[in-house]
């Protein structure tokens, strides 16, 4: 039985919701655990780098697509999601130390995390895909967020949006790349099937009928790095404590909405049958969110960056 159109979409939406709460829930253990990627998170030029990392990434990605030996990039993302699940895991076990000693929490952080990236590998089906997405969305974007103040993050966002809308409607490699990578069946996308029998494992990715929406994992971790740095950054503001996620604030909540009124707005174009860059609407709405919460809140939009 098909599912209603609308259903996947709520879906889709549904994890990007997961992503953001749990990246917040997961910004304390982290950040207690000082796992972050950059030592100063004044620094714009953090921001260079990163844009730099992903320029070359992505000549890799085409490099590797090119030469055949997508092996090679298969087993680089693996490895990445295994070292990425290891250092979500050991910072949830370490917020337990009266049960989990440090000793039995790399053993149980080495266990689970290869158990997950193994079974990705053998049975990499949709709900796999997506469980272990959603995990390493919220951890990257986590990582980065506590990694990166305010006008570091918004200045990466709006390069970003720049360059996700070349590389869909100008130069359009960005969807060559999805689509030659794609057959790899990896956490680097989440996978929202239209009908409940559907099998990721079987879909055929040369016909245009697709059997299912796909939202690359970068569009749920870029505007959760602005939601995970207002709640990090933003203080002297209201909290409020939400069950098994922690304290949030105003600016946080009001880069969530804005998050979900891009969100919207994509949606309506997607479900028109085209490609469409997912950055310039959810960057856009993050950042519009973030902005109209801080006025609410009273807090510097800047977070006292300067």
């Amino acid at each position: 039985m098909k599912l209603d159109k609308y259903i996947p979409i709520i879906g889709m939406a549904l994890m990007l919701l997961l992503v953001q709460l749990i990246a917040i829930a997961l910004s304390k253990p982290l950040e207690v655990n000082n796992f972050k990627a950059f030592e100063d998170p004044n620094d714009t030029g953090n921001v260079f780098v990163w844009v730099a990392i992903i320029l070359i990434f992505t000549a890799f990605i085409f490099l590797i697509i090119k030469l055949n030996k997508k092996w090679i990039l298969q087993a680089f993302i693996l490895i990445t999601v295994g070292w990425t699940l290891a250092y979500v895991f050991y910072a949830l076990f370490s917020m337990f130390p009266m049960f989990i000693t440090p000793d039995m929490n790399l053993i149980l952080t080495i266990i689970i995390s290869a158990a997950l990236t193994f079974i990705l590998y053998k049975f990499p089906e949709w709900y796999v895909i997506d469980i272990i997405g959603v995990i390493l969305g919220a951890g990257s974007a986590s990582i980065f967020g506590i990694s990166l103040n305010i006008v570091p993050v918004i200045l990466l966002l709006i390069l970003l949006l720049v360059y996700d809308y070349i590389a869909v409607y100008r130069t359009k490699h960005m969807v060559a790349l999805a689509e030659g990578v794609m057959d790899l069946r990896l956490p680097i996308l989440l996978v929202i099937p239209k009908h409940w029998n559907y099998s990721f494992r079987a879909e055929k990715f040369d016909k245009e009928d697709r059997e299912a929406f796909f939202m690359g994992l970068g569009d749920a971790v870029m505007p959760t790095l602005l939601v995970v740095s207002a709640n990090v950054f933003i203080t002297g503001t209201t909290y409020y404590s939400l069950p098994l996620i922690g304290a949030i604030n105003i600016p946080a909540i009001g880069a969530i909405l804005g998050t979900f009124l891009g969100f919207s707005v994509l949606m309506v174009l997607v479900m028109k049958g085209k490609p469409q860059a997912g950055l310039p609407f959810l960057n856009g709405g993050v950042i519009l969110g973030y902005v109209v919460g801080s006025l609410i809140a009273g807090s510097s939009i800047f977070g006292g960056y300067f």
